[in-house]
């Protein structure tokens, strides 16, 4: 009996050419696949690191603070207490990091009827955008200008950090009723927990424009380290002594 034998099918060069190329690059698909899978893999254990990091410098940096202005806070709620009547700290609803809500803790800087009052003062508005200031407010106390101007008045929120809430430097948190108005940039300043100070606090605070202010956080939330944070901290002594930008 005859066997029939296959057939050899020969390829052309040009199709074995193809063949080679195609194979080279996939081996280089492959590795740069595995480029990408390595550098996301160091993204995640960076952000990780950094958020621990930064987490242990504000827990312990907001005990030390809370221990040494311990009586400069209670010689502030004393004063609030004897000048106006109402509680001496003032609770409201911020937004911090993706959108979540918390209340965020001040000493009264205002009388008590001073959210009422806002809407007779919406006109007198002194700041762009989606924020409300007013360099001389009919609102402020007494004491909390000078506690607003100390930035005594923010001390209550060591106490935000150490709950988590905040941090001691990111983005300033902002009211629902403002980020409501925000646009799409914008939106971007709720990528990073709330912030004691910032880059823009040491930058001029309520002197800059809020485009300037948006601009200035999502360059802190794109760069930020710890490094950062301790230089943004070590700046910001300085800018609270001088009260640059502080009403």
């Amino acid at each position: 009996m005859n066997v029939v034998k296959p057939k050899s099918h020969h390829l052309d060069n040009k199709t074995e050419r193809m063949l080679t190329i195609f194979a080279e690059r996939r081996f280089q698909r492959t590795r740069a696949n595995q480029r990408l899978r390595l550098a996301l893999s160091w993204w995640v254990i960076r952000t990780k690191l950094l958020s621990r990091l930064k987490r242990v410098l504000d827990v312990t940096v907001a005990v030390i603070a809370i221990i040494l202005t311990s009586p400069i806070m209670l010689m502030t709620a004393l004063l609030i207490k004897l000048e106006s009547p109402g509680p001496v700290i003032f609770k409201q609803v911020r937004v911090g990091k993706d959108g979540e809500h918390f209340y965020c803790y001040k000493f009264r800087s205002m009388y008590v009827d001073a959210e009422q009052r806002l809407r007779e003062l919406q006109a007198k508005n002194e700041a762009d955008g989606p924020v409300f200031k007013m360099k001389r407010d009919p609102r402020v106390t007494r004491v909390g200008r000078v506690i607003r101007k100390l930035s005594i008045d923010e001390l209550p929120q060591l106490f935000n950090v150490l709950k988590g809430e905040m941090s001691l430097v990111g983005p300033r948190p902002a009211l629902p009723s403002e980020v409501a108005k925000y646009t799409y940039e914008q939106i971007g300043r709720l990528h990073a927990i709330p912030g004691i100070t910032g880059l823009q606090q040491v930058s001029g605070r309520s002197d800059l424009d809020f485009k300037r202010w948006v601009e200035l956080d999502l360059q802190y939330i794109a760069e930020q380290s710890i490094w950062k944070d301790i230089e943004i901290l070590l700046r910001t002594i300085p800018a609270v002594l001088l009260g640059r930008g502080a009403y």
